[in-house]
């Protein structure tokens, strides 16, 4: 089958792009927007490169009654050189696929969406910000926009990728955050839709972290859906623990959201002969190895932070206090790597960057 063409309708008037010191995460869009449609038995088509805008679609939207969506989230990265590159793009959006199984929804050519996604990139060069730490954000996203009140899978679907510059995570330096284990809530179950990248799921979470904010904590520890006993997740991260000179992390189970970052950090561990493993981890075992003192780091690994260490877990009124609540050298050597190969800083020896054109870096 031939490739489409991609259709580009220039914006003809340009926002204004904010100051690299300003940017806050996903508040600020760029000029344009890459937009597919689905339908049977055409598939995916209509593939075009549009000013950015707001959607006009049907009250009667599927995905406003049965929440039939999925998301993936992803970087690009300006090196010193001016050059514009991509990390690991290829295994976002091999993971938006296993989203879309889960929840019903057509494959999407991958090969074919990285082609789409760089060519936007492209168009929008000057808003990948160049100051140290800051990157392009980018969404692409999938929903259902059938218009129909039934629950059965949509026939329609709009493909949308749009891009958002992206200050620093961290502006001040790594600081260890304070984490609640959450034994009432749950964020999903084996069998649901954890391992899938899709709305609700994070809808499902809001209840837990909006009580424990009050009480002074950043995010929550997942415990498994069914004994809430066995540690899933933290916040929307997966979570890693180096616990007598061995890291452990929980094994992908069926709730569990296969994190790119997560594969890089265990990829990275293996390539410098750390001793790490995926395995069931529950948290009274977990609280014994504080009490031994062999609960040596622990830190979160997604998208955003590429690492956010953990100073405290508090468990059932138990606090465990970790590594004195600092940084270890174990997760800044990680978040320095990944970073460092990210913005062309260090080599890479794992092929995970993929290069999109050089320019001169921008500034703003």
């Amino acid at each position: 089958m031939e490739e489409q063409t991609i259709r580009v309708q220039r914006s003809e008037t340009k926002k204004e792009k904010p100051q690299s010191d300003q940017l806050i995460f996903g508040r600020s869009f760029t000029d344009h927007m890459f937009v597919m449609d689905y339908s049977d038995p055409l598939g995916w088509h209509n593939a075009s490169i549009v000013p950015y805008q707001p959607l006009s679609i049907d009250p009667s939207s599927m995905i406003f009654h049965y929440g039939q969506s999925v998301f993936e989230g992803l970087k690009a990265f300006r090196t010193e050189s001016g050059d514009i590159q991509l990390f690991r793009a290829e295994k976002n959006l091999e993971r938006l696929n296993r989203s879309n199984d889960r929840l019903c929804i057509p494959q999407i050519d991958e090969e074919f969406t990285l082609k789409a996604i760089k060519q936007l990139i492209s168009i929008e060069k000057d808003w990948v910000p160049s100051a140290e730490g800051t990157s392009l954000y980018i969404r692409p996203f999938i929903i259902s926009t059938e218009a129909y009140i039934g629950v059965a899978p949509s026939m329609n679907y709009k493909l949308i990728v749009i891009l958002s510059p992206v200050g620093a995570y961290y502006k001040e330096g790594i600081n260890p955050v304070k984490i609640a284990v959450e034994d009432h809530y749950v964020r999903t179950v084996k069998g649901g839709t954890g391992e899938a990248k899709t709305g609700g799921n994070y809808a499902s979470s809001l209840k837990a972290q909006e009580i424990v904010a009050k009480q002074g904590f950043a995010q929550v520890l997942w415990l498994d859906g069914v004994e809430k006993k066995y540690i899933e997740e933290v916040g929307s991260m997966n979570v890693f623990f180096k616990i007598n000179g061995e890291v452990v992390t929980p094994q992908l189970n069926g709730s569990i959201l296969s994190g790119v970052t997560r594969s890089s950090v265990i990829e990275l561990l293996k390539h410098w002969g750390v001793p790490v493993s995926e395995k069931r981890i529950s948290i009274q075992d977990l609280y014994q190895a504080y009490l031994d003192g062999e609960l040596e780091e622990a830190f979160g690994s997604g998208t955003a932070a590429v690492i956010s260490p953990i100073g405290q877990l508090t468990w059932e009124g138990k606090d465990m206090i970790v590594n004195n609540g600092e940084t270890g050298e174990l997760s800044k050597r990680i978040y320095d790597t990944i970073t460092g190969i990210q913005y062309g800083h260090l080599d890479d020896p794992f092929q995970w960057i993929q290069g999109i054109e050089a320019k001169s870096p921008v500034k703003h």
